[in-house]
């Protein structure tokens, strides 16, 4: 059976209201991201940075996974292959659909890190300098667990090794425009991937996949979910 390896960004999540940072009308439009998502913004004003992701963490109530996070949580769960999910996103909305396993390369908002020791914890609430580590004991080192501009992104040897070995790759709702994600695609067309983007519109990087699906997510990812599961036979429960 086929390995497939799916990559989402911010236009699977648009469609159930959670904002994006990088379209016309996003965060970063209406927001300095100098000012709220570097190591330099965090260590100068805490307290703003905090503000910012509060005001995020504490939407995520407020939405619901749509159909497109629904179809790739049955296409995991019920095709006889593997099918691993990558996502961009800090949202929990994968998971809230029912993924059984999600890869979050730039962090989840329902976490926060600790800048002293590394320790991560789930956190639902609103995150300040008053919190002090449960592991450690520091206090005023807890931060979003954000990969912030600068920063490595997370489990990048995890995703190589996916790509290296994915027979069909996807990217859903991606801009193309962030790295190394945008990078992807090559990495699977070097490992003989077949390749599909499903996109609302063009990307920067549409013209390297083998094929480009275009519509809204809650609309083409279902759809896309039912042609693989209609090509295999469904996993027993």
């Amino acid at each position: 059976m086929r390995r497939i390896v799916i990559l989402t960004g911010a236009g699977i999540s648009a469609e159930s209201g959670v904002a994006t940072f990088r379209d016309a009308d996003g965060l970063w439009a209406r927001y300095d991201w100098r000012a709220l998502a570097t190591p330099e913004a965090f260590a100068a004003d805490p307290d703003a940075v905090h503000e910012f992701y509060n005001a995020r963490r504490l939407q995520l109530p407020q939405v619901a996974p749509n159909a497109a996070h629904l179809a790739l949580a049955r296409l995991q769960r019920d095709y006889p292959g593997e099918v691993a999910i990558v996502t961009q996103n800090v949202d929990d909305l994968h998971e809230r659909a029912g993924a059984a396993e999600v890869v979050h390369m730039h962090g989840e908002l329902a976490k926060a890190r600790c800048a002293a020791c590394g320790a991560v914890v789930g956190w639902t609430g609103a995150l300040s300098r008053a919190d002090s580590c449960a592991a450690c004991g520091a206090a005023g080192r807890m931060r979003p667990h954000i990969v912030w501009f600068g920063e490595i992104p997370h489990h990048m040897e995890r995703i190589a090794a996916l790509l290296a070995e994915c027979d069909l790759f996807a990217a859903i709702g991606t801009s193309g425009a962030v790295w190394p994600a945008a990078g992807f695609v090559e990495a699977a067309r070097e490992a003989g991937a077949e390749t599909v983007e499903l996109n609302l519109a063009d990307s920067e990087i549409s013209a390297r996949f083998d094929e480009t699906r275009r519509g809204p997510a809650g609309e083409t990812v279902p759809r896309w979910v039912d042609e693989l599961l209609a090509g295999e036979p469904v996993a027993s429960a």
